[in-house]
């Protein structure tokens, strides 16, 4: 009997222990959030006193590093605070090489091996990157994986297309209409055309599909961002689906500010020199002197939309250029040779200068095709005018 009663008593205790031991782990205090970053590199191969900087990313525009410091042994440190995760690009030297990286207030870690290409002004290649710390990256990563599928799609399509690809091209440069139709209508062109349409019908739909997913956070405008290299009126019905709080974060705001820049009607434009493709400098003031309006177009060797409204350019200008009429064509490509070869294709018989980031920014130029048409006191008196509005415009204007 009171080895019974001793087995109850000892079970109780046990019961009561372990209540005990429950409640003192319930009671435990959660662990902080942290509230600051701290990314530490670790890059074999890198010289020592290499500059690096941390240039937020993701905006459609130049920005200037946040942060910057030296390499010692490989190793750098950059720490501050966010108030959401943002994407930085860490610049190794001038320009030399660039690793990408989602921070977020956490203790993250970069491990990776450069190599210095001395032949090529030393700049630097990266292998075997890892980022750990960063829950932020590895959804990152996750979510943009399908990109590498659509690399090989690319790739593949193209296969066997090099000779009718530089046949096409080469007529459309020496302006053979002829022989442009004759290529174009051949098999083995709408067999490329068919597939390249397959390819950016993907394309689309992949895109779309990440940012819809992402919808209800900062997730949302931030995959817009980087999935679109550049916006159009077309993307806005993709913005106005992000909720309150997407709309309101950071990268919504970037977007919001990118599809709906302020109008600049009104304001006067100040004088401006660029280069053009010999590299001569010229002065807007001398290439508007003397005329009624002037259309300063931005644009670029890749914008589609770009270059399908340069056909309707060469028609006011046809029309109009003995009345007054002119325009500077300002490309904001990173690329100079796809710009030469662009302006090699498409022949405009008007000036045609290289941006340097410095003019885009002061006609806050967000999305492309990018027009402004002023008049001859400097004066923009219109913006975004294409095809028929451009022509209804120049017609009101030069009717006399």
């Amino acid at each position: 009997m009171n080895t019974i009663k001793y087995k109850i008593l000892g079970l109780c205790i046990c019961l009561f222990a372990f209540s005990n031991n429950s409640q003192a782990q319930k009671k435990k205090p959660a662990v902080a959030a942290a509230t600051s970053y701290n990314l530490e590199g670790n890059i074999t191969g890198l010289v020592d006193g290499t500059t690096i900087k941390l240039l937020p990313g993701a905006t459609h525009t130049s920005e200037v590093a946040v942060a910057e410091t030296t390499s010692k042994d490989g190793k750098f440190t950059f720490t501050g605070k966010l108030n959401e995760p943002r994407l930085f690009y860490l610049e190794f030297g001038k320009n030399k090489g660039y690793i990408p990286v989602l921070v977020e207030n956490s203790k993250i870690k970069l491990t990776a091996e450069a190599e210095v290409l001395k032949e090529q002004d030393g700049k630097i290649n990266f292998k075997n990157e890892v980022i750990t710390g960063s829950k932020a990256n590895d959804y990152y990563k996750k979510e943009t994986a399908f990109r590498e599928e659509l690399n090989k799609d690319y790739i593949e399509y193209h296969k066997g297309t090099e000779e009718v690809s530089k046949a096409y091209s080469s007529a459309r440069v020496a302006g053979n209409k002829k022989l442009m139709d004759s290529i174009g209508n051949s098999p083995e062109w709408k067999s490329f055309e068919a597939k390249e349409k397959a390819f950016f019908a993907k394309v689309e739909k992949s895109t779309k599909d990440l940012i819809t997913k992402n919808k209800a956070t900062w997730w949302g405008p931030f995959f817009m961002l980087t999935q679109y290299s550049y916006f159009t009126p077309d993307q806005k019905p993709i913005y106005e689906q992000f909720s309150p709080a997407a709309k309101k974060s950071y990268y919504g705001q970037v977007v919001d500010k990118d599809l709906n820049p302020k109008s600049l009607i009104g304001t006067s434009v100040a004088n401006f020199g660029l280069k053009d493709k010999d590299g001569k400098a010229y002065n807007v003031k001398d290439i508007v002197a003397g005329k009624k309006y002037i259309l300063i177009d931005f644009w670029a060797s890749w914008c589609a939309p770009c270059r399908k409204e340069i056909p309707n350019l060469k028609t006011a200008y046809t029309a109009y250029a003995d009345k007054g009429f002119e325009i500077l064509s300002i490309s904001i490509d990173k690329d100079e040779k796809a710009w030469l070869k662009a302006l090699g294709q498409e022949n405009m018989q008007w000036h045609n200068l290289l941006d340097d980031n410095k003019v885009s920014n002061a006609f806050n130029v967000k999305t492309i095709p990018a027009t402004y048409l002023i008049d001859s006191k400097g004066v923009i008196i219109g913006d975004n005018l294409r095809g028929e509005a451009l022509d209804e415009k120049l017609k009101e204007l030069l009717k006399s």
